[in-house]
């Protein structure tokens, strides 16, 4: 098994400017991950890069397989995850091309599973334990100010600190919805951020989002509201700035050894009834 210490989860075209990629597949005892990992070096550190949706963006966020996603990252080594994702502003100053790096999210999904320690026994006949993790800060601290750093480093001045809203998806939101959650003071709204970023916290990864806002969501403007095309435009605009970003943070991130976050501590006290990978 080829190991990494960073992961990346997000678009496929990343693990491209990767050296002496390895693609491997991982099964995990939650079903297949979203696609294989790609693994390879960059900046002297070794990256697994996890096509989020799958490599041809065919998995709806609702459908995203989180919980084999994570426990995938971490059986390669994995400690550190940063995810890059796409999302709508809720605020007129938080308009397309927005870099923000959220310190809190809230939860407004339905159906996903969100927990490694149900008390449901896996394939292998183990039975974790119900545990209760503690998430009042939801991103690695850590994480957040390697990438504020390589955001200005690049003289892209980031919003340090604000709140992701996650939806259920595949939908965009109403107006009446879009405002409600504007009004609440949250700050941009996504698909994917959560179960992410808990899962990473009951694995005990470090787990950091990187946001770039690709348009103002449906109440914080006229108009006729969001579209994918408007979605896909933006992003692609965007997105070898985001790259570029993205890799001086991944060369940023302390090394694993050195770890002692909050992301570190989360098991302290706890009995997880499984051995983790």
């Amino acid at each position: 098994m080829v190991n990494a210490e960073i992961g990346v989860i997000g678009g496929s075209g990343f693990y491209s400017f990767l050296e002496d990629v390895s693609e491997i597949q991982v099964e995990t005892p939650y079903g297949p991950p979203s696609d294989s990992l790609y693994i390879g070096e960059l900046a002297g550190r070794s990256v697994a890069f996890l096509p989020r949706h799958g490599r041809s963006h065919t998995v709806p966020p609702h459908r995203i397989n989180y919980r084999a996603n994570l426990w995938a990252l971490r059986s390669v080594g994995v400690r550190q995850v940063l995810g890059p994702c796409a999302v709508g502003g809720l605020r007129p100053e938080f308009g397309p091309g927005t870099l923000l790096v959220p310190d809190q999210l809230v939860d407004r999904t339905q159906s996903r599973a969100q927990t490694f320690f149900d008390g449901v026994a896996l394939p292998d006949g183990s039975v974790p334990n119900v545990v209760h993790t503690t998430f009042a800060d939801p991103y690695c601290p850590v994480g957040r100010s390697v990438a504020v750093a390589a955001a200005r480093g690049q003289d892209w001045e980031p919003v340090d600190s604000g709140t992701m809203v996650v939806i259920e998806g595949p939908r965009f939101s109403t107006r009446a919805e879009s405002r409600w959650y504007a009004s609440a003071g949250w700050s941009v709204i996504g698909m994917t951020g959560h179960p992410e970023a808990i899962l990473a916290r009951e694995l005990g990864l470090c787990y950091t989002s990187m946001a770039l806002v690709t348009d103002l969501d449906a109440g914080a403007e006229t108009g006729d509201g969001v579209s994918h095309t408007e979605v896909l435009k933006v992003f692609g605009e965007n997105v070898g700035r985001l790259r570029t970003v993205l890799f001086d943070a991944v060369a940023g991130l302390p090394a694993t050894d050195s770890r002692d976050c909050l992301c570190t501590h989360a098991h302290d006290g706890w009995d997880l009834g499984i051995e983790l990978p």
